[in-house]
């Protein structure tokens, strides 16, 4: 059973997200994002008990604007902190959305084939 793409998500969870939105298909490591965290501080994962990150639909889309600029586009990361802390993150965001647009199809092909079969029954 798959998750709402509103819920929260865990690190691992993250991770395949970012994986499926890359050319390569290869799996991000968890400490890879862990580490994106420090060096960015607009990422705030609520952390809850035993210190597990769950993020939610912004923290997700901005780990995905990260992961486009260095891995996509090969920034460094003082270039994608200059980017997200000016206004070019807003055009940023289009170009971002056109190379995800398969996995936010994928999400809303699930909810649609959730609320058929809600219907069937």
């Amino acid at each position: 059973m798959d998750k709402d793409y509103s819920a929260y998500k865990t690190i691992g969870e993250v991770s395949k997200i970012l994986s499926s939105t890359s050319k390569q298909k290869k799996l991000i490591p968890a400490h890879t994002i862990r580490f994106w965290e420090k060096k960015f501080k607009q990422i705030k994962p609520k952390i809850l008990n035993a210190n597990r990150r769950y993020y939610d639909i912004k923290n997700v889309d901005l780990l995905k604007k990260i992961f486009f600029l260095l891995k996509d586009k090969g920034m460094t990361i003082n270039g994608v902190k200059k980017i997200l802390n000016s206004r070019d993150s807003l055009e940023l965001d289009e170009t971002l959305n056109q190379s995800i647009k398969s996995t936010n199809f994928k999400n809303k092909l699930i909810k649609i084939s959730k609320i058929l079969k809600d219907l069937n029954k």
